[in-house]
């Protein structure tokens, strides 16, 4: 099988007649790319910034393909997946070719790289991990913990704080562990939050992350979400209040968004609502959150971008056929999620293990979105799509 080369320039890009490119006339979708693929590699759950500079920054987890092993397949936690990052300096034409490490945690493989840049240049990346422990040692440390049928146990969330324009990263730092989180780190620490997610900076200068937990004591793999806060550009955090909890069904990888008028908005992924996207408003700052409601939709997780008009780009994956991404515009305060209409970016994924979609602004007419995908169940692989957004 031959790579498929990630970093060429446009005339060599993809363009995905096989998905769905919609022209609304608000939305033009220009191009679908491959950002990076390796077949010795599963790549997945990207994110995206935009730095002052114009550099694109990307960071996702790169695992190692367990087919190349002899193994039957991949999956979502391994022990070998660590954080890297590609770069572009000509708005996505081409990307570097080899990734860079951006983190590799010492105890065991982690997940979801999270970045947000801050209006001060700092960049964080949140994340959380697995450790694998050997033999019957998970029966040797304190209970309770999430572990799975592989040895792995969770090690839960850590960030990253970076000074230099990401050339270089400093950490771990861990957050808080949640008032209602009752499970332990396979150290036998209390487990710190984690979440995969959007963080945002308000216009005040704080910043906020919903993170998730387990609430329930005799369902400790069901989740719910609270919010933490942070006053000193992510040094520290405290923790704030719940955002959504429910009896029966959970919430987990959740991003955050202000409005202009102040508003605290969390899109919610859930679990046991048939893959209904959620969505919960603070309006007092995060100091509590309103009734938590579906918007309508299937889709998760979900990511918010303000456009430069002030509208908000809302991505998300689609798993259920056709598969594929997907996204709305909402109105500057978010409030006609339930009749935006849904834009489709791509149908032409090759089953359900795809999405994680995650957009930045690249000029006053232009996202990129990033997320990722397989074709015919192949390569994973970190790929795009370009979009025009006029008024």
């Amino acid at each position: 099988m031959k790579m498929r080369v990630a970093y060429f320039f446009i005339p060599f890009l993809i363009w995905t007649l096989s998905g769905t490119a919609q022209d609304s006339g608000t939305v033009k979708k220009i191009r679908d790319l491959v950002i990076y693929e390796n077949p010795d590699y599963y790549a997945s759950f990207p994110s995206v910034i935009k730095k002052e500079d114009g550099e694109i920054l990307v960071a996702f987890r790169r695992a190692p393909e367990r087919k190349i092993f002899g193994e039957p397949g991949s999956n979502h936690v391994d022990p070998n997946s660590y954080l890297v990052t590609v770069r572009s300096r000509d708005n996505g034409l081409s990307w570097s070719k080899e990734p860079e490490l951006l983190y590799a945690h010492p105890f065991g493989g982690s997940q979801d790289p999270c970045l947000l840049l801050l209006k001060d240049g700092t960049i964080l990346c949140t994340s959380y991990g697995w450790a694998f422990l050997r033999d019957h040692a998970i029966d040797n440390v304190k209970q309770p913990v999430f572990s799975n049928a592989n040895n792995s146990v969770f090690l839960g969330g850590y960030y990253l704080r970076s000074t230099d324009n990401g050339s270089s990263w400093k950490g771990p730092y861990y957050p808080p562990n949640l008032p209602a989180e009752m499970k332990y780190t396979p150290m036998g620490t209390p487990l710190p939050a984690y979440n995969r997610g959007g963080l945002y900076e308000g216009r005040d200068g704080r910043l906020f992350w919903v993170v998730a937990g387990s609430h329930d004591q005799n369902d400790i793999r069901k989740t719910g979400n609270w919010l933490l806060i942070s006053e000193d550009k992510g040094l520290t955090w405290e923790y704030s209040c719940e955002v959504a909890t429910d009896e029966k069904v959970a919430f987990n990888e959740t991003s955050i968004y202000e409005t202009p008028k102040g508003d605290l908005v969390a899109f919610i992924r859930t679990a046991g609502l048939d893959d209904q996207a959620c969505i919960a408003r603070s309006t007092d700052g995060g100091k509590s959150f309103g009734p938590w409601q579906s918007m309508g939709f299937q889709g998760h997780p979900l990511q918010a971008t303000r456009l430069p008009d002030d509208r908000v780009l809302l991505v998300y994956g689609y798993r259920h056929k056709p598969y594929g991404i997907r996204a709305r515009i909402l109105n500057a305060e978010c409030t006609d999620y339930a009749t935006a209409e849904e834009i489709i970016l791509r149908t032409d994924g090759g089953g359900s293990d795809i999405g994680y979609p995650w957009a930045t602004v690249i000029d006053d007419h232009t996202v990129l979105v990033t997320y990722y995908f397989n074709l015919d169940n192949g390569t994973r692989h970190i790929a795009g799509t370009i979009l025009e957004i006029n008024p």
